[in-house]
Order: structure tokens, then sequence, then C-alpha cells
């Protein structure tokens, strides 16, 4: 029986950062690091809160980005692998990793999301990525009731080919960025 890979970089799990940690601090060095948080304006942020974290948790934020995903799970968990796609039609590259950490949603008695927290998942690189490094997804809802959307990742071209094209492969990360905060709004907004 084949063993399971290692990750492809030494600092795993600098993404887990729990409501209210910075987020713009102790990130590893010699790493390209990518930090977004907006807003998502919707009617009733508890319930898009919760819907939002449902769906980073359950992939519909990767498929609705456009990605094909090729999950070990249904759902985040750590220690999960799964593969995220990118190609036309049957031609696919799937970028290999494994999730770390996992936060869901804390609720109270009624139900309803509870103000002052953060929820997501971060995921590390496997050899077969082009990358090496890791990224968080986050659902936050803060104390005063507004909803957020953040991704933070620190992450390096994984071998000399993709770091020529390095300059190509950052606007691929911020075209997916991108399409995964639409995909938030989408997510959250239930649309």
């Amino acid at each position: 029986m084949r063993g399971r890979a290692d990750f492809t970089y030494a600092e795993q799990g600098k993404t887990e950062r729990p409501y209210p940690a910075p987020m713009t601090d102790r990130w590893p060095d010699g790493y390209r690091l990518v930090l977004r948080k907006e807003e998502l304006k919707v009617d009733d942020t508890r319930a898009g809160f919760l819907r939002l974290t449902n769906g980073l948790l359950n992939w519909d934020l990767h498929r609705r980005a456009g990605l094909s995903v090729a999950p070990g799970t249904p759902r985040a968990a750590p220690g999960a692998d799964m593969a995220s796609g990118v190609g036309f039609w049957r031609v696919r590259y799937y970028a290999p990793c494994r999730v770390i950490w996992v936060s869901d949603a804390v609720l109270d008695d009624d139900g309803a999301a509870v103000r002052g927290q953060r929820s997501g998942f971060g995921y590390g690189t496997l050899p077969g990525h082009p990358e090496r490094g890791e990224e968080g997804f986050y659902a936050e809802l803060d104390e005063d009731g507004r909803l957020y959307f953040r991704i933070a990742a620190y992450s390096r071209p994984a071998n000399r080919v993709v770091a020529a094209v390095n300059p190509v492969n950052v606007r691929v990360q911020q075209f997916y960025t991108n399409r995964y905060f639409a995909a938030a709004y989408r997510l959250a907004s239930g649309s």
C-alpha cells in the first residue's frame, strides 16, 4: 500500500487564525502573500454566514469559481486530500492539497450564527501542485453583525518551470481569487 504524500513546504498551519486573531502578521518568510477581505452585503448576515460557511466546507465555493473538484471527502475535514482542476472539457490539471484545519460555525440555542466568529478551512500543497504553500478561506461574522469573506495564502513556485512562468501563474491566481469572491457573494446571498 502506498503511503500518503508529504506536504511540499515546511510551514503548515499558518493560515489557521481563529477570530479575532489578526491576519496581517506571523506569515512565513520567502513566500508571496495574498491577503484579501471584502464585506458581503446581504439582507440577513447571520443566515448568509451559515450559507457561506457551508459553501466553503462542502467545496461549493471552488465549484462556483469554475474549478472542478475531486475531493477525498464530500466536506472539508482535517487530513482529507482533495484536488481542484483547471482546464477545458475533459482536459484538466488537478492540483492536489490536504486540508490542515477546519472551523465550523458556532450556533446559539436557536440555531443562529453567533456574532464574533470566523469559520472556514485551510489546505496545503502536495506533490504535483504547481505551488508550495497554503491557502485559507474564511467566512467572518464580526461583533457588529457584518459579514466578510477572506482569503489568506502564502505560496512560491514548486519548481523552476513554474518559476520561469511565474507572472502567468500569479495572474491565474488573481483570476481565481476574483472568482472566489464573486462565488462567496452568491453563496452568502443564496443566489
